[in-house]
Order: structure tokens, then C-alpha cells, then sequence
């Protein structure tokens, strides 16, 4: 029988104590890998909203909990434009509200020759005309999802509006919301004269960090965003996400840690005479070791494959709810498979230490003695 064949056959030999052994741990990995791809799913979609327009980068209100609360008067984007570096600068209002089965309907509010400037790639009609304040375009989804097109009319907290134009840009929350006159939005939103962001474009060679620098230095409350890392400045959400996944690693760590020391202690005291057995007859205490520790870490592995599987499932599962639909697109990255993986061999080596150890200390003869 070769080494690996004699771990197999200890792991098998015990069927219910080392499927709920596994099952315990993958339901760990399961959560890890759920957190983590709605974590870098909202990421992901939060750094679209960083390049609206072809921006470079996004100025916002500094220590906002939510972009969505972020509120800057609109001299702001005068101030921003006059920056040395700056070769164009567009204010935006962004303004959340339910329409339809969508709860999360993202309604963003520009002037007219700031869209004609960076427009998105229109399906069918146009851009609403000069002066308008009851047209607007619909983003491709969202007008899928409301079975409408253009010339219909859609209903906006109790306004009205022609749609004037679809278009589809690729993004989630753009294709699941509208663009709208930043007049009419901002009488929507009970919000005049503010703006939620400034859309920056830097000047051909320069140095967007630097740009970004000077902004932050001359004005006076706002924070710049030139990438999704820095994303935290303008939504706490955000960050607060990235210290539950680490806090639930680690508890997955420690939890999963005890079920593999209990069964692995389990299998070594079932496993006394064995040991003694092949300690007899020429085994050493570090293959001894190996043993031990290889047959956690294959449990282990066991657990990861079935905990990212049924990770995969559960973000699949809970995108037939149309709230969390229309918030987020599950993003799947290597960076998070790997991080189970982590949590897993980390649950191994935990929980395989005592019982390893106690194994090496048995004497041969103590071990032959044990009935």
C-alpha cells in the first residue's frame, strides 16, 4: 500500500465524522467566497462610476459615508476646471429611487453639451433636445426591463418623461438607470444648485496624480478618486465590506480549525495501535507527522473545492432576487478563489498541530500497550 493510499484509507474510514468534518469547513469557504465576490463585485462596479463620461478621475465630497450622500456646491466644477492640468471638468447628480421592480434605479443628472461632448454608445434615438426638461435617455437594461423604447414615457417619482434615446454602455448601474437633464434631476431630488461629483479629464501629459493633488490642495472639503482603491475616501461601505470578509476569514480559520482538530485527534487516538504498529517497524516521527498533517490538509482541499462550488451557487442564487440584480454583477476573480484556498489550508495546518503532535510523542511500545 503506498503513503497515499493509507491516507485515503484513514480518511474514508471514519464516512460521517469526515463528511460533516468537510461539509463544517466548506460552509466557511462557502461564506469567505460569497463575501468576497460581492465585495469586489460592488468594487468593481463603484470603479465604472469612476470614468463616467471618460473622466480620469472623480472629485467628491471629502469623508462622505456614501457617494450617493455626497453634496458639492455647483461653483465646485468651476473651481475644478480652472486647475492647472485640467482640461475639462463636469458636474453630476446622482439620484437613487425605485422604478419598477428595480429599487436601485440610477438616475444621473448632466447638462446637455456635457453629454453630447462624451455620450454613450445610443441603440436607437437620440439625445434629448436643447433645453428640454422632460426627456431623458434610458439605459438599454433598464428599458428591457420595462419593456419600453424610445418615445414612451416613464414615470419618475410622479415626473414624467420622454425617452428620448437608448443606450448601452456595458456597466451595470449606467444600463440600469437614465441620464437626465442635471436640472431636472436636481429638482427630482430636492437637491438645486449641488452636484453629487465633478467628472475630471486631465490635459494630454499630464500627470493625473499630480492633477489630482492640486485639486485636493485648493479646494477646500473635496477628496479626489483616480482608482477603485481609493474608493473608501467617498463610501465607508466600501471598506467596511473588506473588514467583514477579513474578520469572517479569520473566524472561518478558527472555527474550522477546532472541527479538524477534533476529528484528527479522534482518528489519532482510534489510531494508537496502528501507530505504534508503524512506528515498530522502521516508520519515523516526521513521516508519522506527514501523515497526519497530509490527511488534514486533503480533508481540507476537499472542503475548499466544495466551499468555492457552492460560493459560485450561492452568488448565482441570490441573483434571481431582482433588488440584488440590479445592484451588483458577480465578478469572479482569482484573488478570491485563492483566498479560500488560503482559509483552507490555513484550517489545516491549525488543526492538525495537537493531534500531529501528539502522535510523534507516542513511543512505539506505549502505542503497542494502548487497547
Amino acid at each position: 500500500m503506498t503513503f497515499l493510499e493509507l491516507i485515503l484509507k484513514n480518511i474514508i474510514r471514519q464516512r460521517i465524522r469526515t463528511g460533516l468534518t468537510v461539509l463544517g469547513i466548506s460552509l466557511g469557504i462557502t461564506t469567505v467566497v460569497a463575501l468576497g465576490v460581492v465585495t469586489e463585485s460592488l468594487k468593481e462596479s463603484s470603479a465604472e462610476i469612476l470614468h463616467l463620461g471618460g473622466a480620469d478621475f472623480m472629485v467628491a465630497q471629502e469623508g462622505a459615508a456614501d457617494l450617493s450622500f455626497s453634496v458639492l456646491p455647483s461653483a465646485t466644477v468651476d473651481q475644478v476646471a480652472e486647475t492647472e492640468g485640467v482640461a475639462s471638468a463636469e458636474g453630476m447628480l446622482f439620484h437613487i429611487t425605485r422604478l419598477g421592480s428595480n429599487p436601485f434605479f440610477f438616475m444621473i443628472g448632466r447638462e446637455r453639451d456635457g453629454l453630447l461632448a462624451s455620450p454613450p454608445a445610443l441603440v436607437e434615438g437620440d439625445i434629448w433636445t436643447e433645453g428640454s426638461t422632460d426627456q431623458l435617455i434610458l439605459g438599454q437594461r433598464a428599458a428591457g426591463d420595462l419593456g419600453i423604447g424610445v418615445g414612451d414615457e416613464v414615470t419618475i417619482e410622479d415626473i414624467a418623461f420622454t425617452v428620448a434615446g437608448v443606450y448601452k454602455t456595458g456597466r451595470l448601474y449606467e444600463d440600469g438607470g437614465a441620464y437626465a437633464p442635471l436640472e431636472v434631476v436636481q429638482e427630482v431630488a430636492g437637491r438645486s444648485g449641488v452636484v453629487t461629483a465633478v467628472f475630471v479629464t486631465a490635459e494630454s501629459g499630464s500627470d493625473v496624480a499630480d492633477v489630482a493633488g492640486r485639486i485636493e490642495d485648493g479646494i477646500e472639503g473635496v477628496a479626489t478618486i483616480t482608482n477603485a482603491d481609493e474608493y473608501g475616501k467617498v463610501d465607508q461601505g466600501v471598506e467596511f465590506l473588506d473588514a467583514a470578509n477579513l474578520a469572517i476569514s479569520i473566524l472561518a480559520v478558527g472555527i474550522g480549525a477546532i472541527g479538524v482538530m477534533n476529528t484528527m485527534i479522534m482518528s489519532v487516538f482510534e489510531r494508537t495501535r496502528e501507530i505504534g504498529i508503524l512506528r515498530a517497524v522502521g516508520w519515523s516521527g516526521r513521516r508519522i507527522l506527514r501523515m497526519i498533517i497530509t490527511e488534514s490538509l486533503v480533508l481540507c482541499m476537499i472542503a475548499a473545492v466544495v466551499g468555492s462550488a457552492l460560493g459560485v451557487l450561492a452568488t448565482r442564487a441570490i441573483l434571481l432576487v431582482d433588488t440584488i440584480r440590479n445592484l451588483l454583477e458577480p465578478q469572479y476573480t482569482v484573488e478570491i478563489f485563492a483566498r479560500g484556498l488560503i482559509v483552507a489550508v490555513l484550517v489545516a495546518l491549525a488543526g492538525a498541530a495537537y493531534p500531529a503532535f501528539r502522535a510523534v510523542r507516542l513511543t512505539p511500545m506505549e502505542a503497542l500497550r494502548h487497547e
